[in-house]
């Protein structure tokens, strides 16, 4: 892969392209997972995606995924896919260090829920893919896929650059603020951040907003591999597990799309919006109608709303995380960095009342959200306010440099929402990938995948 992208030539690593040929026999999943490691030989000193591979155990799942194949007895669509676990989830077989230096060496050796039901279902367990620090603002190694001088995004850093470059067809990355939908941007993945709680999140329940999701090189293997641990592990405690056809649901065509600018409108330089005005009206062409703030009341409102989303989701993060930051650095002050630390300056100042009064804010939110249910099916944005910029690192004795995986603006909403996403490649700006979203109301998971197949089968993807 070069520096320059091009969302109508890039050829993505996809799994399900070949399930024809390993019914008859013409491929194998170990044969495919061969390819896999040879890219990862190939790449990974450059892009950083992983930090950890078990490659003789990743032979010995896809080796007897080959033989299930062979005999007429394969476990799911996905039996056989190689497959990347962000380091934030629990693996039995490796190492599970949060992207932390407090965690160095960590080894519960037990699965998180999404990482048996993948086993359950015969995926390939490869490998743990790179995170930020305990899924926050500091930076892991990893570099973008397609220059490596540009930050891949954060904190699934490993899951979408790993995809990205081609490395494996799909990946498990979470989100908090933004950790999906970005990275998945700024690498040319699709990815779904699903409605809060359809996914089990398993030993991951500490923060009200994180949730699983796929990235991968195409919307079949993105929406089998998150329906097959939904149907195994389900939901959180006491939350509706995501629900849907085994197969990718079929297209439909929205009749009304509304923008959604949050905050991040102002950021957008002209290349950018440029890009996603022409995928805008190609689906008025298309006779879909598009609404914007000025157009409806209600949506006027949920704009306003909006404002301050970014601080919102941080405070509210910051106030449920500080707990495990807390004890991290009472145990080890020098294994957690100085933007680590942060969540406990920002903690100290929400306070219980703070927390309490943010609460109140977000669920405000979802009602003006909610008001829009039943006239619009989707909203639709960019991914990230731009493609991915510059990451030149930070300079020793110089202030830490801000926003090191890229600005979540965009990202907030479906978070504090917990609204399903969905992220598909179809821009490219100045030779790298920018991300079109699609974010319905929760529960629409299956619906809004539907509405991004259309997307995908319909505009022309556009470079500027």
């Amino acid at each position: 892969m070069g520096a320059s992208y091009q969302p109508n030539l890039h050829s993505p690593l996809t799994f399900h392209t070949q399930l024809a040929a390993f019914e008859a026999g013409h491929d194998t999943p170990r044969a495919f997972l061969e390819r896999c490691l040879e890219t990862i030989a190939a790449r990974e000193s450059v892009v950083h995606a992983w930090v950890a591979l078990n490659e003789s155990g990743a032979r010995a799942q896809a080796d007897a995924s080959t033989q299930r194949w062979r005999s007429g007895r394969r476990l799911s669509e996905i039996d056989g896919m190689p497959i990347g676990i962000k380091d934030l989830l629990e693996t039995k077989d490796m190492p599970t260090q949060l992207g932390c230096a407090a965690f160095t060496g960590n080894f519960p050796k037990r699965d998180n829920a999404a990482v048996w039901a993948l086993r359950e279902a015969g995926s390939v367990i490869l490998g743990k893919t790179v995170t930020s620090e305990l899924g926050g603002a500091h930076p892991g190694p990893t570099t973008n896929p397609f220059d490596p001088a540009h930050t891949p995004g954060g904190s699934s850093s490993g899951s979408a650059a790993a995809v990205g470059a081609l490395m494996v067809p799909a990946a498990i990355g979470t989100q908090v603020g933004g950790s999906i939908i970005r990275p998945a941007s700024f690498c040319g993945n699709y990815a779904l951040k699903p409605s809060q709680g359809a996914i089990n999140r398993g030993e991951r329940q500490a923060t009200s907003m994180s949730t699983h999701g796929p990235h991968a090189g195409c919307l079949e293997d993105m929406w089998a591999t998150a329906i097959e641990i939904a149907l195994r592990a389900g939901g959180d405690p006491g939350r509706e597990p995501l629900t849907g056809p085994i197969a990718l649901p079929d297209a439909h065509k929205p009749l009304v799309l509304a923008v959604m600018e949050t905050e991040g409108w102002s950021a957008l330089d002209d290349a950018s919006r440029a890009a996603f005005e022409q995928i805008v009206a190609q689906l008025a062409a298309a006779g879909v109608q598009i609404l914007r703030r000025a157009d409806d009341p209600d949506l006027e409102s949920f704009e306003r709303a909006l404002a301050g989303a970014g601080a919102l989701a941080i405070d509210i993060t910051a106030w449920e995380n500080h707990w495990l930051t807390r004890n991290l650095v009472a145990q080890n002050p020098d294994g957690v960095s100085a933007r680590g630390k942060r969540v406990l300056d920002i903690a100290a100042r929400v306070g219980v009342e703070g927390y309490r009064e943010r609460l109140r804010k977000r669920e405000a939110l979802r009602d003006v959200h909610g008001r829009l249910a039943g006239r619009i099916d989707a909203m639709i944005a960019p991914a990230s306010p731009g493609p991915a910029p510059l990451w030149p690192g930070d300079v020793p004795g110089q202030p830490l440099l801000p926003r090191p995986t890229g600005d979540p603006v965009f990202n907030y909403p479906s978070s504090l929402l917990g609204a399903p996403v969905v992220t598909s490649p179809l821009t490219s700006v100045r030779g790298l990938p920018m991300g079109i979203q699609l974010m319905g109301q929760p529960g629409a998971d299956a619906r809004i995948v539907a509405i991004a197949r259309w997307l995908r089968d319909t505009v022309r993807p556009v470079s500027v």
